[in-house]
Protein backbone atom coordinates (compact mmCIF):
# COMPACT_ATOMS: atom_id res chain seq x y z
CA UNK A 1 0.00 0.00 0.00
CA UNK A 2 2.79 2.34 0.95
CA UNK A 3 4.62 1.42 -2.21
CA UNK A 4 1.54 2.20 -4.30
CA UNK A 5 1.24 5.62 -2.68
CA UNK A 6 4.85 6.39 -3.51
CA UNK A 7 4.33 5.40 -7.15
CA UNK A 8 1.18 7.54 -7.31
CA UNK A 9 3.01 10.52 -5.83
CA UNK A 10 5.79 10.09 -8.42
CA UNK A 11 3.28 10.08 -11.27
CA UNK A 12 1.59 13.18 -9.91
CA UNK A 13 4.99 14.90 -9.71
CA UNK A 14 5.82 13.96 -13.34
CA UNK A 15 2.42 15.18 -14.53
CA UNK A 16 2.89 18.41 -12.63
CA UNK A 17 6.30 18.94 -14.21
CA UNK A 18 4.86 18.22 -17.69
CA UNK A 19 2.04 20.67 -17.13
CA UNK A 20 4.51 23.23 -15.88
CA UNK A 21 6.67 22.77 -18.98
CA UNK A 22 3.64 23.05 -21.26
CA UNK A 23 2.60 26.23 -19.45
CA UNK A 24 6.12 27.62 -19.87
CA UNK A 25 6.04 26.96 -23.62
CA UNK A 26 2.67 28.66 -23.93
CA UNK A 27 3.69 31.65 -21.82
CA UNK A 28 3.78 34.99 -23.67
CA UNK A 29 7.55 35.39 -23.35
CA UNK A 30 8.41 31.93 -24.73
CA UNK A 31 8.59 32.07 -28.54
CA UNK A 32 9.47 29.48 -31.13
CA UNK A 33 12.86 30.37 -32.68
CA UNK A 34 11.25 30.73 -36.12
CA UNK A 35 9.15 33.62 -34.84
CA UNK A 36 12.20 35.79 -34.19
CA UNK A 37 13.82 34.76 -37.48
CA UNK A 38 10.73 35.89 -39.38
CA UNK A 39 10.47 39.15 -37.45
CA UNK A 40 14.09 40.01 -38.26
CA UNK A 41 14.11 38.83 -41.90
CA UNK A 42 10.68 39.79 -43.26
CA UNK A 43 11.37 43.54 -43.67
CA UNK A 44 14.11 42.71 -46.21
CA UNK A 45 12.01 40.22 -48.24
CA UNK A 46 10.21 41.76 -51.22
CA UNK A 47 7.48 40.79 -53.67
CA UNK A 48 8.27 41.16 -57.36
CA UNK A 49 5.52 41.69 -59.94
CA UNK A 50 6.51 41.57 -63.61
CA UNK A 51 4.74 42.27 -66.86
CA UNK A 52 5.58 41.38 -70.43
CA UNK A 53 3.83 42.49 -73.60
CA UNK A 54 2.82 39.59 -75.82
CA UNK A 55 1.27 39.55 -79.28
CA UNK A 56 -2.05 37.74 -79.61
CA UNK A 57 -3.84 37.01 -82.86
CA UNK A 58 -7.43 38.20 -83.06
CA UNK A 59 -10.00 37.88 -85.78
CA UNK A 60 -12.35 40.66 -86.85
CA UNK A 61 -14.72 38.00 -88.19
CA UNK A 62 -17.00 35.91 -86.00
CA UNK A 63 -16.62 32.85 -88.22
CA UNK A 64 -12.90 32.41 -88.94
CA UNK A 65 -13.15 28.99 -90.51
CA UNK A 66 -16.38 29.45 -92.46
CA UNK A 67 -15.71 28.59 -96.16
CA UNK A 68 -17.87 31.54 -97.24
CA UNK A 69 -15.59 34.04 -95.49
CA UNK A 70 -12.47 32.24 -96.66
CA UNK A 71 -13.73 32.43 -100.24
CA UNK A 72 -13.95 36.24 -100.11
CA UNK A 73 -11.27 37.14 -97.57
CA UNK A 74 -8.79 34.25 -97.71
CA UNK A 75 -6.48 34.24 -94.69
CA UNK A 76 -6.33 38.03 -94.39
CA UNK A 77 -8.17 37.96 -91.07
CA UNK A 78 -5.25 36.09 -89.52
CA UNK A 79 -3.05 39.19 -89.82
CA UNK A 80 -4.91 41.04 -87.06
CA UNK A 81 -3.03 41.02 -83.76
CA UNK A 82 -3.11 42.89 -80.49
CA UNK A 83 -0.67 43.44 -77.67
CA UNK A 84 -1.73 41.90 -74.36
CA UNK A 85 0.06 42.04 -71.00
CA UNK A 86 1.29 38.79 -69.43
CA UNK A 87 1.90 39.04 -65.70
CA UNK A 88 4.00 37.02 -63.31
CA UNK A 89 5.19 37.08 -59.71
CA UNK A 90 8.25 36.17 -57.75
CA UNK A 91 10.21 37.02 -54.65
CA UNK A 92 13.54 38.56 -53.75
CA UNK A 93 15.48 40.04 -50.87
CA UNK A 94 17.43 43.24 -50.31
CA UNK A 95 21.22 42.84 -50.28
CA UNK A 96 22.34 46.48 -50.08
CA UNK A 97 21.03 49.47 -48.17
CA UNK A 98 20.68 51.51 -51.38
CA UNK A 99 18.19 49.11 -52.95
CA UNK A 100 19.95 46.21 -54.70
CA UNK A 101 17.79 43.09 -54.66
CA UNK A 102 18.79 39.49 -55.39
CA UNK A 103 16.30 37.24 -57.17
CA UNK A 104 16.14 34.53 -59.85
CA UNK A 105 16.94 35.24 -63.48
CA UNK A 106 13.78 33.44 -64.60
CA UNK A 107 11.65 35.85 -62.56
CA UNK A 108 12.79 38.94 -64.52
CA UNK A 109 14.17 37.57 -67.79
CA UNK A 110 12.55 39.09 -70.88
CA UNK A 111 10.01 41.22 -69.02
CA UNK A 112 9.11 44.84 -69.78
CA UNK A 113 8.02 46.05 -66.35
CA UNK A 114 9.33 45.13 -62.88
CA UNK A 115 7.63 46.42 -59.74
CA UNK A 116 8.86 45.71 -56.23
CA UNK A 117 6.64 45.82 -53.14
CA UNK A 118 8.39 46.19 -49.79
CA UNK A 119 7.08 44.68 -46.58
CA UNK A 120 5.65 48.07 -45.57
CA UNK A 121 3.51 48.16 -48.73
CA UNK A 122 5.53 50.75 -50.65
CA UNK A 123 5.86 50.02 -54.38
CA UNK A 124 8.84 50.91 -56.58
CA UNK A 125 9.76 50.41 -60.23
CA UNK A 126 12.93 48.36 -60.61
CA UNK A 127 15.57 47.93 -63.29
CA UNK A 128 17.90 45.03 -63.99
CA UNK A 129 21.56 45.56 -63.08
CA UNK A 130 22.64 42.13 -64.30
CA UNK A 131 21.43 38.58 -64.80
CA UNK A 132 22.86 35.17 -65.55
CA UNK A 133 20.96 32.07 -66.74
CA UNK A 134 23.63 29.57 -65.66
CA UNK A 135 23.19 30.36 -61.99
CA UNK A 136 19.59 31.55 -62.51
CA UNK A 137 20.43 34.70 -60.58
CA UNK A 138 19.67 38.37 -61.19
CA UNK A 139 20.32 41.62 -59.35
CA UNK A 140 17.67 44.33 -59.72
CA UNK A 141 17.68 47.87 -58.29
CA UNK A 142 15.07 50.19 -56.85
CA UNK A 143 15.76 53.89 -56.35
CA UNK A 144 14.72 55.03 -52.89
CA UNK A 145 15.22 58.24 -50.95
CA UNK A 146 15.98 56.25 -47.82
CA UNK A 147 19.44 54.75 -48.26
CA UNK A 148 19.12 52.66 -45.13
CA UNK A 149 16.91 49.78 -46.23
CA UNK A 150 16.86 46.55 -44.19
CA UNK A 151 19.36 44.01 -45.53
CA UNK A 152 19.58 40.25 -45.07
CA UNK A 153 22.91 38.85 -43.94
CA UNK A 154 24.41 36.19 -46.21
CA UNK A 155 25.53 33.02 -44.46
CA UNK A 156 27.90 30.21 -45.49
CA UNK A 157 26.13 27.45 -47.40
CA UNK A 158 29.25 25.26 -47.33
CA UNK A 159 28.74 24.76 -43.58
CA UNK A 160 25.22 23.37 -43.97
CA UNK A 161 24.48 19.87 -42.74
CA UNK A 162 21.75 17.58 -44.03
CA UNK A 163 18.90 17.66 -41.51
CA UNK A 164 19.54 21.26 -40.48
CA UNK A 165 16.42 23.36 -40.02
CA UNK A 166 15.58 26.08 -42.58
CA UNK A 167 12.95 28.78 -43.11
CA UNK A 168 11.64 30.04 -46.48
CA UNK A 169 9.91 33.39 -46.93
CA UNK A 170 8.30 34.46 -50.18
CA UNK A 171 5.29 35.31 -52.32
CA UNK A 172 3.71 31.97 -53.36
CA UNK A 173 0.67 32.46 -55.61
CA UNK A 174 0.70 36.16 -54.67
CA UNK A 175 0.27 35.47 -50.92
CA UNK A 176 2.78 37.99 -49.56
CA UNK A 177 5.23 37.22 -46.75
CA UNK A 178 4.36 33.52 -46.54
CA UNK A 179 6.59 31.53 -44.17
CA UNK A 180 7.32 27.80 -44.45
CA UNK A 181 9.79 25.63 -42.54
CA UNK A 182 11.63 22.38 -43.11
CA UNK A 183 15.09 20.88 -43.22
CA UNK A 184 17.95 20.51 -45.67
CA UNK A 185 17.09 17.21 -47.34
CA UNK A 186 20.26 16.87 -49.43
CA UNK A 187 23.15 18.86 -50.91
CA UNK A 188 24.76 19.06 -54.36
CA UNK A 189 21.70 17.93 -56.26
CA UNK A 190 21.80 18.09 -60.07
CA UNK A 191 18.59 18.97 -61.91
CA UNK A 192 18.49 18.85 -65.71
CA UNK A 193 14.92 19.15 -66.94
CA UNK A 194 13.06 21.57 -69.20
CA UNK A 195 14.34 25.08 -68.39
CA UNK A 196 16.30 24.00 -65.29
CA UNK A 197 19.88 22.95 -65.92
CA UNK A 198 21.91 23.24 -62.73
CA UNK A 199 24.42 21.37 -60.60
CA UNK A 200 24.88 21.95 -56.89
CA UNK A 201 21.33 22.63 -55.66
CA UNK A 202 20.34 22.45 -52.02
CA UNK A 203 17.30 20.22 -51.60
CA UNK A 204 14.75 21.07 -48.92
CA UNK A 205 11.32 19.92 -47.83
CA UNK A 206 10.30 23.46 -46.83
CA UNK A 207 7.23 24.18 -48.97
CA UNK A 208 8.17 26.25 -52.03
CA UNK A 209 5.54 27.11 -54.63
CA UNK A 210 5.25 29.27 -57.76
CA UNK A 211 5.94 32.81 -56.61
CA UNK A 212 8.56 31.72 -54.05
CA UNK A 213 11.25 31.89 -56.74
CA UNK A 214 14.01 34.29 -55.75
CA UNK A 215 13.08 34.38 -52.07
CA UNK A 216 15.53 33.57 -49.27
CA UNK A 217 16.12 30.23 -47.60
CA UNK A 218 17.35 31.01 -44.07
CA UNK A 219 19.18 28.93 -41.49
CA UNK A 220 18.25 28.94 -37.81
CA UNK A 221 20.58 31.90 -37.26
CA UNK A 222 18.44 33.94 -39.66
CA UNK A 223 21.15 34.13 -42.33
CA UNK A 224 20.52 33.47 -46.02
CA UNK A 225 21.97 30.13 -47.07
CA UNK A 226 20.04 29.67 -50.33
CA UNK A 227 17.88 31.31 -52.99
CA UNK A 228 14.64 29.38 -53.61
CA UNK A 229 14.46 28.38 -57.25
CA UNK A 230 12.76 25.18 -58.38
CA UNK A 231 10.27 22.49 -57.46
CA UNK A 232 9.27 19.10 -58.80
CA UNK A 233 5.57 19.80 -59.51
CA UNK A 234 4.39 16.19 -59.36
CA UNK A 235 6.14 15.51 -56.03
CA UNK A 236 5.66 16.70 -52.48
CA UNK A 237 8.38 18.21 -50.33
CA UNK A 238 11.07 18.16 -53.03
CA UNK A 239 12.24 21.73 -53.58
CA UNK A 240 15.56 23.26 -54.58
CA UNK A 241 17.57 26.35 -53.72
CA UNK A 242 20.79 27.83 -55.09
CA UNK A 243 23.53 27.84 -52.41
CA UNK A 244 24.20 31.41 -51.34
CA UNK A 245 27.95 30.95 -51.71
CA UNK A 246 27.42 30.72 -55.48
CA UNK A 247 25.49 33.99 -55.38
CA UNK A 248 28.34 35.66 -53.48
CA UNK A 249 30.73 34.66 -56.26
CA UNK A 250 28.68 36.21 -59.06
CA UNK A 251 26.89 39.25 -57.59
CA UNK A 252 29.79 41.65 -58.09
CA UNK A 253 30.06 40.63 -61.76
CA UNK A 254 26.32 41.06 -62.26
CA UNK A 255 26.41 44.58 -60.83
CA UNK A 256 29.68 45.63 -62.50
CA UNK A 257 29.32 44.02 -65.94
CA UNK A 258 25.65 43.04 -66.23
CA UNK A 259 26.65 39.39 -66.61
CA UNK A 260 28.93 36.82 -65.03
CA UNK A 261 32.40 36.60 -66.50
CA UNK A 262 33.15 32.91 -66.18
CA UNK A 263 36.40 31.15 -66.79
CA UNK A 264 36.35 28.58 -69.58
CA UNK A 265 38.84 25.81 -70.23
CA UNK A 266 37.33 24.30 -73.38
CA UNK A 267 37.10 20.60 -72.57
CA UNK A 268 34.50 17.89 -72.10
CA UNK A 269 35.04 15.85 -68.95
CA UNK A 270 33.77 12.90 -66.97
CA UNK A 271 34.54 11.28 -63.63
CA UNK A 272 37.43 8.84 -63.46
CA UNK A 273 36.21 5.28 -62.94
CA UNK A 274 38.35 2.54 -61.35
CA UNK A 275 38.67 0.94 -64.79
CA UNK A 276 40.00 4.18 -66.29
CA UNK A 277 42.47 4.55 -63.45
CA UNK A 278 43.65 0.98 -63.93
CA UNK A 279 44.06 1.50 -67.66
CA UNK A 280 46.29 4.51 -66.92
CA UNK A 281 48.33 2.56 -64.35
CA UNK A 282 47.07 4.76 -61.48
CA UNK A 283 46.60 3.35 -58.00
CA UNK A 284 44.65 4.79 -55.07
CA UNK A 285 43.20 7.69 -57.05
CA UNK A 286 40.28 9.44 -55.35
CA UNK A 287 38.38 11.96 -57.44
CA UNK A 288 39.78 13.55 -60.59
CA UNK A 289 38.28 14.10 -64.03
CA UNK A 290 39.34 12.73 -67.39
CA UNK A 291 39.24 14.78 -70.60
CA UNK A 292 37.06 13.41 -73.36
CA UNK A 293 37.57 16.25 -75.84
CA UNK A 294 39.84 19.27 -76.04
CA UNK A 295 38.11 21.92 -78.15
CA UNK A 296 39.93 23.49 -81.04
CA UNK A 297 41.48 26.91 -80.33
CA UNK A 298 40.43 26.68 -76.67
CA UNK A 299 42.51 27.61 -73.64
CA UNK A 300 43.01 23.90 -72.98
CA UNK A 301 44.43 23.26 -76.45
CA UNK A 302 46.70 26.31 -76.26
CA UNK A 303 47.90 25.18 -72.83
CA UNK A 304 48.83 21.71 -74.03
CA UNK A 305 46.06 19.54 -72.58
CA UNK A 306 45.23 16.37 -74.51
CA UNK A 307 42.37 13.91 -74.71
CA UNK A 308 42.76 11.27 -72.00
CA UNK A 309 44.54 13.57 -69.54
CA UNK A 310 43.39 13.13 -65.95
CA UNK A 311 43.21 16.37 -63.94
CA UNK A 312 43.71 15.76 -60.22
CA UNK A 313 44.25 19.29 -58.83
CA UNK A 314 43.27 22.87 -59.70
CA UNK A 315 45.48 25.55 -58.13
CA UNK A 316 46.51 23.09 -55.46
CA UNK A 317 42.97 21.97 -54.59
CA UNK A 318 42.05 18.34 -55.07
CA UNK A 319 39.46 17.67 -57.78
CA UNK A 320 36.52 15.84 -56.21
CA UNK A 321 34.34 15.16 -59.25
CA UNK A 322 32.87 16.70 -62.41
CA UNK A 323 30.53 19.05 -60.54
CA UNK A 324 33.32 20.33 -58.34
CA UNK A 325 35.61 20.89 -61.32
CA UNK A 326 32.99 22.75 -63.37
CA UNK A 327 32.07 25.03 -60.48
CA UNK A 328 35.72 25.69 -59.67
CA UNK A 329 36.59 26.73 -63.23
CA UNK A 330 33.48 28.93 -63.35
CA UNK A 331 34.64 30.83 -60.27
CA UNK A 332 37.97 31.71 -61.87
CA UNK A 333 38.26 34.92 -63.83
CA UNK A 334 38.87 34.89 -67.59
CA UNK A 335 42.55 35.47 -68.45
CA UNK A 336 43.61 34.20 -65.02
CA UNK A 337 46.51 31.76 -64.96
CA UNK A 338 45.42 28.40 -63.60
CA UNK A 339 47.76 25.60 -62.53
CA UNK A 340 46.61 22.04 -63.16
CA UNK A 341 48.11 18.80 -61.94
CA UNK A 342 47.67 16.25 -64.70
CA UNK A 343 48.35 12.54 -65.12
CA UNK A 344 49.10 11.61 -68.72
CA UNK A 345 49.68 7.92 -69.40
CA UNK A 346 51.09 7.41 -65.93
CA UNK A 347 53.28 10.52 -65.91
CA UNK A 348 52.66 13.46 -63.56
CA UNK A 349 52.64 16.91 -65.18
CA UNK A 350 52.13 20.49 -63.95
CA UNK A 351 50.45 22.59 -66.63
CA UNK A 352 49.72 26.31 -66.44
CA UNK A 353 46.83 27.59 -68.56
CA UNK A 354 45.42 31.05 -69.18
CA UNK A 355 41.63 30.69 -69.10
CA UNK A 356 39.27 32.04 -71.75
CA UNK A 357 35.89 33.63 -71.09
CA UNK A 358 33.12 31.12 -71.60
CA UNK A 359 31.70 31.89 -75.08
CA UNK A 360 28.51 29.82 -75.24
CA UNK A 361 25.20 30.50 -73.56
CA UNK A 362 24.79 29.07 -70.12
CA UNK A 363 21.63 27.12 -70.87
CA UNK A 364 23.20 25.41 -73.87
CA UNK A 365 20.81 26.91 -76.41
CA UNK A 366 22.07 28.71 -79.48
CA UNK A 367 22.30 32.46 -79.02
CA UNK A 368 21.79 35.09 -81.66
CA UNK A 369 25.10 35.47 -83.48
CA UNK A 370 26.98 38.72 -83.09
CA UNK A 371 28.29 39.62 -86.54
CA UNK A 372 31.42 41.13 -85.04
CA UNK A 373 31.99 37.92 -83.11
CA UNK A 374 31.46 35.62 -86.11
CA UNK A 375 34.00 37.15 -88.51
CA UNK A 376 32.85 34.81 -91.28
CA UNK A 377 31.78 35.73 -94.81
CA UNK A 378 28.02 36.05 -95.03
CA UNK A 379 25.18 35.83 -97.52
CA UNK A 380 21.56 36.98 -97.71
CA UNK A 381 20.59 34.57 -100.48
CA UNK A 382 17.81 33.05 -98.36
CA UNK A 383 16.41 36.35 -97.11
CA UNK A 384 13.15 36.02 -99.05
CA UNK A 385 12.42 32.86 -97.06
CA UNK A 386 12.96 34.67 -93.76
CA UNK A 387 16.59 33.65 -93.17
CA UNK A 388 18.31 36.97 -92.66
CA UNK A 389 21.89 35.79 -92.91
CA UNK A 390 24.07 32.70 -93.19
CA UNK A 391 27.74 32.62 -92.28
CA UNK A 392 30.69 30.50 -93.21
CA UNK A 393 32.00 28.42 -90.32
CA UNK A 394 34.81 29.75 -88.15
CA UNK A 395 36.61 28.11 -85.25
CA UNK A 396 34.82 30.49 -82.89
CA UNK A 397 31.39 29.49 -84.18
CA UNK A 398 32.23 25.79 -83.99
CA UNK A 399 33.06 26.34 -80.35
CA UNK A 400 30.13 28.64 -79.62
CA UNK A 401 27.52 26.29 -81.05
CA UNK A 402 29.29 23.12 -79.92
CA UNK A 403 29.82 21.88 -83.48
CA UNK A 404 32.22 19.09 -84.26
CA UNK A 405 35.60 20.01 -85.71
CA UNK A 406 34.70 18.15 -88.91
CA UNK A 407 31.24 19.74 -89.22
CA UNK A 408 30.50 20.94 -92.77
CA UNK A 409 27.96 23.57 -93.76
CA UNK A 410 26.94 27.15 -93.01
CA UNK A 411 25.59 28.64 -89.81
CA UNK A 412 22.20 30.35 -89.90
CA UNK A 413 22.85 33.71 -88.28
CA UNK A 414 19.37 35.18 -88.04
CA UNK A 415 15.73 34.28 -88.64
CA UNK A 416 12.99 36.89 -89.08
CA UNK A 417 10.23 36.45 -86.45
CA UNK A 418 6.97 35.05 -87.89
CA UNK A 419 8.62 34.51 -91.30
CA UNK A 420 8.10 31.28 -93.28
CA UNK A 421 11.47 30.01 -92.05
CA UNK A 422 10.59 30.80 -88.44
CA UNK A 423 7.21 29.12 -88.72
CA UNK A 424 8.89 26.07 -90.23
CA UNK A 425 11.06 25.80 -87.14
CA UNK A 426 14.37 27.20 -88.39
CA UNK A 427 16.34 29.01 -85.68
CA UNK A 428 19.50 31.05 -85.34
CA UNK A 429 22.47 28.76 -84.75
CA UNK A 430 21.18 25.88 -86.92
CA UNK A 431 23.77 24.27 -89.18
CA UNK A 432 22.72 24.35 -92.84
CA UNK A 433 23.93 21.12 -94.51
CA UNK A 434 21.95 20.86 -97.76
CA UNK A 435 19.74 23.07 -99.90
CA UNK A 436 17.51 21.41 -102.50
CA UNK A 437 19.56 18.20 -102.26
CA UNK A 438 22.81 20.10 -102.91
CA UNK A 439 25.49 19.65 -100.26
CA UNK A 440 26.53 23.02 -98.83
CA UNK A 441 30.17 23.49 -97.90
CA UNK A 442 30.59 27.20 -98.64
CA UNK A 443 28.75 30.26 -99.88
CA UNK A 444 29.40 29.41 -103.52
CA UNK A 445 27.59 26.08 -103.05
CA UNK A 446 24.66 27.97 -101.56
CA UNK A 447 24.58 30.35 -104.52
CA UNK A 448 24.37 27.46 -106.98
CA UNK A 449 21.71 25.67 -104.92
CA UNK A 450 19.25 28.57 -104.73
CA UNK A 451 19.54 29.72 -108.37
CA UNK A 452 16.07 28.48 -109.30
CA UNK A 453 14.48 28.63 -105.86
CA UNK A 454 11.87 31.33 -106.35
CA UNK A 455 8.83 29.82 -104.66
CA UNK A 456 10.14 27.29 -102.17
CA UNK A 457 13.31 25.73 -100.82
CA UNK A 458 14.07 22.48 -98.99
CA UNK A 459 16.79 22.66 -96.34
CA UNK A 460 18.57 19.95 -94.41
CA UNK A 461 19.56 21.41 -91.06
CA UNK A 462 21.32 20.06 -87.99
CA UNK A 463 20.61 21.08 -84.40
CA UNK A 464 22.20 19.50 -81.34
CA UNK A 465 23.37 16.51 -83.36
CA UNK A 466 19.98 15.79 -85.01
CA UNK A 467 19.18 16.50 -88.68
CA UNK A 468 15.84 17.22 -90.33
CA UNK A 469 14.44 18.40 -93.66
CA UNK A 470 12.51 21.66 -93.70
CA UNK A 471 10.42 22.93 -96.60
CA UNK A 472 9.94 26.69 -96.74
CA UNK A 473 7.73 28.75 -99.02
CA UNK A 474 8.96 32.21 -100.01
CA UNK A 475 7.34 35.22 -98.40
CA UNK A 476 4.61 36.87 -100.45
CA UNK A 477 5.37 40.50 -101.18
Amino acid sequence: MLKSKKILAGLIFILAMTASAAFALSAPNAQHPVVQIVKNASPAVVNIDVEKKATQRISPFPFDDDPFFKHFFGDAFKDFTRSVPMKGRGSGFIVSKDGQILTNNHVVDGVDIIRVTLSDGKIYDARILGKDPTYDLAVIKIDVDNKDLPVLELGDSDLLEVGEGVVAIGNPYGLEQTVTTGVISAKNRSVHAQDVNFDGFLQTDAAINPGNSGGPLLNMDGKVIGINTAIIPYAQGICFAIPVNMAKEVMNDLVSFGKVKRGWLGVSIQNVTPEMAKLNNIKDLEGGVILGDVFKDSAAEKGGLKRGDIITHVNGEKVKDVNWFVQKIRTLAPSSETELKVIRRGKNLNIKIKLDERPDTADGRPAEIDSQDAKGESSKLLEKFGIEDVLELTANMRRKFKLKDNAVGLVIAGVTPNSPAFQAGVRSGDLLIEVNNHEIKNLNDLKQAVKSSDEFVILLIEREGSTSFVQIKASEK
